[in-house]
């Protein structure tokens, strides 16, 4: 067996990307310029969307998209506790309440049947979390959505590449975020990316984005641009740089070959853990669905694997391999138990979760054998 310590995640960059990087920084134009222009296009026509805004993070984006809608004190943004803490700082940062509902234990996507319940006239927005990859049932969502004249801001972090009923998601719906962070399904670096069919929600992005701007100003040091803007409105530093872009135009080809090797790593998960009484695997839901696996996330049954979720990492860990944790329940965090008065036993399904939740390493590098590596290291640790 390998000593090499196995990541639980590691980003595919191409020999093409890399050149492409050094071109830029040779260039002498590295932040946002010419390459971000062209990854936005290469996006608008990935996600057959008219408006597509880089961004410097996911976590950027949710602001910015939450900022748009206009806020007021006690206006409510509904969401899941299982997620990573940005979906719930933002809704703060925006000035909204967050309010959230418990998960599906089959899917540990928002649970759509207790969604209805959560809405009141303060509600303005519902941010869906698309987790792991595995898209959120959409028809019910939005239906209520339209019905009660509610926003939706999906958080697609983890779902590039998804599709729900043979739309990929980010080409329908309201408005979308997704992540280009390292450990996601495509990356620049860091960065990120809003897509949605509002114009004005569009112009107002682009303008928080880059310091209240009123007009497209990357150039206004070149020769052919112009010193000449205004400011509107107190903007943000939210911008793609082209280093970043100079990756992701590379890696936006490269998407689906990414995606193919998930799902067959995902799979191999799937039918080698079929029969472990340690673990309840990801399941699929009834709709129909195309599952990008940004990660694999099985639940560990502690009572027949004789030993905790952490325990098993520490394992893994021992034994040269990486895992991970997405997510411990955001209500459970200081913050959020004290500024919203949440706590244990408010949302049971997410808390089981969050307590048996890991993810194992899946990566496109990944080979056969490095599975191979994660599977016996399983079998030795449950004997």
């Amino acid at each position: 067996m390998s000593d090499e310590f196995l990541p639980f995640s590691r980003p595919t960059i191409s020999q093409n990307a890399i050149d492409d990087v050094v071109a830029c920084l040779k260039s002498g134009w590295i932040t946002t310029g010419p390459r971000v222009t062209q990854f936005t296009e290469d996006l608008k026509t990935y996600f057959k969307a008219p408006y597509v805004l880089p961004i410097a993070s996911a976590t950027a984006g949710l602001h910015l998209a939450l900022l748009a809608m206009n806020l007021e004190p006690g206006d409510e943004v509904i969401t899941t506790p299982l997620t990573f803490a940005a979906t719930l700082n933002t809704i703060v940062l925006a000035g909204g309440k967050p309010v959230l509902v418990d998960i599906d234990p089959r899917t540990l996507n928002m649970d759509m049947n207790a969604l209805e319940d959560a809405i009141n006239d303060n509600t303005r927005v519902i941010m869906p979390v698309h987790f792991a990859g595995l898209p959120v049932d959409l028809d019910p969502l939005y239906e209520l959505a339209n019905r009660h004249g509610l926003r939706v801001i999906e958080d697609a972090a983890h779902a590039i590449a998804s599709e729900y009923k043979g739309k990929r998601l980010g080409s329908f719906g309201d408005t979308q975020v997704f992540s280009f962070h390292p450990n996601k399904n495509m990356t620049t670096g860091e960065g990120g990316c809003v897509v949605t069919r509002d114009q004005e929600l569009a112009d107002q992005i682009a303008r928080l984005r880059f310091h209240g701007m009123d007009r497209q100003a990357w150039n206004r040091f070149a020769k052919s641009g112009s010193q000449d803007y205004e400011i509107v409105m107190p903007g943000f530093k939210y911008n793609m740089m082209d280093i970043q872009a100079a990756i992701g135009i590379h890696q936006l080809r490269e998407l689906d070959g990414f995606i193919a090797r998930r799902i067959e790593l995902a799979e191999r998960y799937q039918e080698a853990l079929s029969d472990w009484p340690q673990w309840t695997l990801p399941s699929k839901p009834d709709y129909d669905h195309y599952h990008s696996w940004h990660l694999y996330t099985p639940l560990i049954n502690e009572d027949v694997a004789n030993m905790n979720r952490d325990q098993f990492m520490s394992e893994m860990k021992e034994n040269n391999i990486g895992t991970g944790l997405h997510y411990r329940a955001v209500h459970l965090y200081p913050y959020y138990r004290q500024a919203f008065d949440f706590n244990p036993g408010d949302f049971p399904h997410a808390e089981d979760a969050c307590e048996r939740i890991v993810s194992l390493p899946l990566f496109p590098l990944m080979t056969d054998a490095d599975h191979d590596r994660v599977l016996d290291v399983m079998y030795k640790i449950f004997n």
